[in-house]
């Protein structure tokens, strides 16, 4: 019973334990490319960060997308910014378990939604 115990509380505490790994974005991409990204260690206290920025001008729109690590005072925010000529909504969002900003389609394959968070956790809690 107490080794039952022992591995419950193990499964409680290891979110605690495994620091935050989120994608980060080399540049910002153009729709429809997905950016060049990498799984980055946040520093203590931030969450990972999808942002995405909607600029028109009449016909012709641009959709940037960005994903990094943030503070939380930057999640759930909208806004504008002007750049490039353009007008650009932005939208962020935000969570909290590993590589959990690099989700841009329900097809992502096992090894970077399963494999690689464990391979992480393995390499970073020795």
């Amino acid at each position: 019973m107490s080794q039952l115990f022992r591995y419950i509380l193990f499964f409680c505490l290891f979110s605690s334990v495994v620091p935050l790994f989120c994608y980060t974005c080399v540049f910002p991409s153009i729709s429809p490319l997905d950016c060049l990204k990498f799984p980055t260690r946040c520093p203590p206290g931030q969450l990972c960060l999808s942002s995405k920025a909607v600029g028109q001008r009449g016909d012709f729109k641009v959709i940037l997308y960005e994903k990094s690590c943030a503070l939380p005072a930057l999640c759930g925010l909208t806004g504008e910014k002007f750049a490039l000529g353009l007008n650009f909504t932005f939208t962020n969002d935000c969570c909290d378990t590993l590589l959990c900003n690099g989700i841009s389609s329900t097809s992502a394959g096992m090894w970077s939604s399963t494999l690689l968070p464990l391979v992480l956790a393995l390499l970073y809690a020795q």
